[in-house]
Formats: C-alpha cells, structure tokens, sequence
C-alpha cells in the first residue's frame, strides 16, 4: 500500500489568511506525528507549486473565500490530487449560508427567516423591519469567522450597517435569543456538542479571537435529549447539504418551552484547526485528542488515494 505525504494547505487570500495560517501550522505538527507532512503556505488562487497527486493527499485549512468556497477544490480535482473533506459541490453549497438552510430545510432543519441580497440591491431599514422585526443579524452570506456580522437592535444600527454594505452577497435573519452551539460531524455521525457562551453576548470577531472574550462547555451542559436532538439535527444537515468526511455545524437553541427550538446557523466544512477551535472541542467529548482527530480526518482521503493507485497500478 502507497504511503502519502500529507500535504497542509494554509494560508490563502481570503480576509481569514492570519486564522488559517495558525489552523495549518497546529494541523501539520500534529499530523507530521504520525505520517510523511508537508507545509505549503498559498499565497495565491491557485495550486502550490510542488503539488504531486502522485505522492500528496491534501488537508486543507483553507478558510474563506477560494479556500472552502470549491475554488481549491476544483483545481484538485483537475489536478488528480486526493483531499480531505467535502467535494467542491458540498464546498460551494456550504458556504452560501442561505443556500445551506434551504438544503437543510428539505430535511427538516430549520433556521430563522431571513433576507438575502446582492449589495446592489440591498433593502432599506424600513423593509428589513417590516419583514424581519426589530433586532435583526446582518452578515455576508458567503464569510466566516463572523467577517463583517453586526448585530443590529435598533434602527440606527439596522441603517448604519446597511449604509457600510458596498459589494458581497449578503444576510439578513431575525435575531435568535438562546443559547449557540456547535456539533463536529465525522464521517457523517456528530461528535460532542459544544456551548459558546461570549461575554459581550455577541459571538463576533473579537469574541471568537480575543483571549478570554468567550467561555467555551464541552460538552454543553444540556439534557439527554436535548444533546440526542442537536446531534441528530448535524447529521441530518451534513447529508442534506451532500458533505463528506467532515464538517462542523452550528446552532441556536432558543426558549425550550417552544415546540422546535433549534435553529441551523451555518456548516463550516473547513473549521478552524487549533487544538483550542471548536470542532477540536467536539472531539475530546467523543474521547478524540488533536493528533487522534487529524488523523481520523485525514484517513478517508487517504484511502480514497490507496483505491486510487490500486487502480493505476
């Protein structure tokens, strides 16, 4: 059997470059413990140079635009080259956060009513009350790591974050009071659900980024069948959304005493890859430190590329 170097990509061009260059370097130490591990750092929309299919299997740490949009990925798979995670169509479908709850919706999952729009036809204040209410979510519909969210509780934040938008796709969704969780998915089955408890009370930017601003729980101090339903609920969005191998989810869990109070906010197919990120945190509650996840991250690629020079051979 054909033993693969793995070959890290991080970096990128996207507003996420400085989050996925700290993903790549703690993925590629971690899995350097166990197989042949190589670091390419992008620097640009387009494959590294010294790039082999013939030796390399890819995990990427890629995040935002070009890294987990399906752009990386659809040059892998010109290329030949084998990678860790979802394909290029379950990459491009993820990251349009409306396009994922529409996915998911047809299975079940819902999430909270929203507005989605072009940046040349974004609505005025007026119309974003009339349709949402009050207190609203405004955030690009194809970012991460909470890229441009404002939170807006009143109509001068509600007019002053519209008046910022210039250019993107973006959201606008009814704001959800309750509690954010998020659930790592391996191989299609949820691992530990994790609590996000930010202090400022907004799980922005500066929350997720700022040592100290956010309390993490893992896992999440929740019932039996509260946790059974949020998992079965990430599986369920996972499969609808056609991902492979990995992915992290999201949720709000609102007012329990509510008939269905679980909302999807986002999949992430390529989360954040510190030993202190979420979809980390959800492995340890399902017995998974680092260097354990990464390489169960990385073995369905790996044999996708033993499959693949059994056949060449």
């Amino acid at each position: 059997m054909t033993s693969p170097i793995i070959a890290v990509l991080c970096g990128g061009t996207s507003s996420e470059r400085e989050v996925s260059l700290g993903s790549g370097r703690a993925s590629a130490l971690a899995l350097a413990r166990s197989f042949p591990t190589r670091l390419f750092e992008i620097d640009a929309d387009a494959l590294p140079a010294g790039l082999d299919p013939a030796q390399h299997v890819v995990f990427s740490t890629l995040h935002g635009t070009f890294g987990e949009d399906g752009g990386m990925q659809r040059l892998l798979d010109v290329a030949g080259v084998t990678y860790a995670g979802c394909d290029a169509a379950g990459s491009a479908l993820t990251m349009d956060k409306a396009e994922t709850k529409a996915a998911a919706a047809l299975r079940g999952v819902q999430s909270a009513k929203g507005l989605v729009f072009p940046a040349s036809r974004k609505p005025t204040a007026d119309e974003v009350i009339a349709a949402l209410g009050g207190q609203v979510v405004v955030k690009p519909n194809d970012q991460g790591s909470s890229v441009g969210l404002t939170v807006a509780t009143d109509r001068p934040t509600l007019e002053s974050a519209l008046a910022a938008i210039t250019e993107g796709n973006w959201l606008i969704e009814q704001r959800l009071i309750g509690r954010e969780l998020s659930v790592g998915v391996l191989g299609g089955r949820a691992m530990g659900v994790v609590e996000i408890r930010p202090k400022s009370g907004v799980y922005d930017f500066a929350s997720k980024y700022t040592k100290g601003a956010t309390e993490y729980f893992a896992p999440a101090p929740l019932d039996a069948a509260t946790t059974q339903a949020v998992q079965n609920a990430a599986e369920t969005a996972f499969a609808a959304c056609g991902c492979r191998d990995y992915a992290r989810v999201d949720f709000i869990l609102g007012e329990q005493n509510v008939n269905n109070p679980l909302y999807l906010l986002e999949i992430n197919t390529l989360p954040g890859m510190k030993e202190t990120s979420l979809l980390p945190m959800s492995a340890r509650c399902a017995g998974l430190d680092f260097s354990a996840l990464v390489r169960e991250l990385v073995r369905p690629a790996m044999q996708r590329f033993n499959r693949g020079s059994t056949v060449l051979s």
